[in-house]
């Protein structure tokens, strides 16, 4: 579920029911601040957008499937020159999500790879985020595909298992990762309001630059199409062990790494070295709802 300013129709008029507002289904600036109120009041990011966290604490979830996949969900394409990919087909087992240590503009994210000297380093899609610098949300939660369905890029290093390599949907979330007295790893001061501090240090670090609302929804709608896609168990692997483990379950694990089992896993479950993806509460969450 994702709404927000222009969007119209049901759910959106079910949203206004709620919160007792004159219900003409069109998401303007009465609802976009009625919501931030509401945010407010019950501790949630104050962004005035009803992902699929604001939407469940309202619990105006239901059992529906065809909310699974909504209406909405597109996928832009911006695909890597010929040669930076390896095309396939294979046939894919795997999905493991990776935040980029990177700047907020997936089609730049894309660009870049195509341009550097590292070989056919990809994933097959990039999700947007929100400037640190908290001054562009335009490509927040905006799903590219770097290259065509059935492809594949060099994305997980050295494990245990080559074949995952081949064999693996890779998605990256532009992010940077860790934060150290408010500034990325490369120095960028980071607005406040995109700042997220764990209660457990995960690889040695508390302060993250936190995924947003709209990213965490789009990629829980990314995770369902691949999964549907390719036929992907997607509640096996990382989704399963959030049930167990909690935030632990993001550290590294040998059925994972050898690629024992077939599922949904994070990069740092294959590596102990890496940091990509980091265990918030939110994105927690929406693994358990998968």
């Amino acid at each position: 579920m994702l709404l927000k300013i222009g969007s119209t129709g049901h759910n959106v008029k079910e949203l206004q029911e709620f919160l007792e507002l004159y219900a003409d289904g069109i998401f303007g600036r009465d609802t976009h601040q009625t919501v931030k109120n509401w945010q407010s009041n019950n501790d949630l990011t104050v962004d005035g957008v009803v992902g699929t966290i604001t939407w469940d604490a309202m619990q105006l979830a239901t059992t529906d499937e065809s909310e699974r996949i909504h209406s909405d969900f597109t996928l832009n394409q911006h695909f890597l020159p010929k040669g930076e990919y390896l095309e396939g087909p294979t046939e894919k087992e795997y999905i493991f999500i990776h935040h980029t240590a990177g700047w907020h503009n997936p089609y730049n994210t894309i660009s870049n790879w195509g341009r550097d000297s590292r070989g056919r380093v990809a994933t097959e899609f990039i999700i947007g985020g929100p400037s640190v610098r908290g001054n562009d949300d335009k490509h927040d939660g905006e799903i590219v595909q770097a290259f065509p369905e059935g492809g594949y890029g060099w994305h997980l290093g050295r494990n245990g298992s080559s074949y995952m390599h081949s064999h693996s949907v890779g998605i990256e979330v532009n992010n940077f990762g860790w934060i150290k007295d408010g500034k990325t790893y490369a120095g960028t001061r980071v607005d406040s309001s995109q700042i997220v501090t764990l209660d457990q240090a995960f690889r040695g670090h508390k302060t993250w630059h936190r995924y947003s609302d709209t990213q965490i929804y789009s990629l829980r709608e990314l995770i369902l199409y691949i999964g549907d896609r390719d036929n992907i168990d997607i509640r096996k692997g990382l989704p399963n062990l959030v049930k167990q483990k909690g935030a632990k379950a993001f550290e590294f694990n040998e059925d994972a790494y050898y690629g024992r089992v077939k599922g949904l896993w994070t990069h740092t479950n294959t590596r102990k070295d890496k940091s990509d993806m980091f265990p918030q509460p939110e994105l927690l969450d929406m693994l358990i709802s998968l």
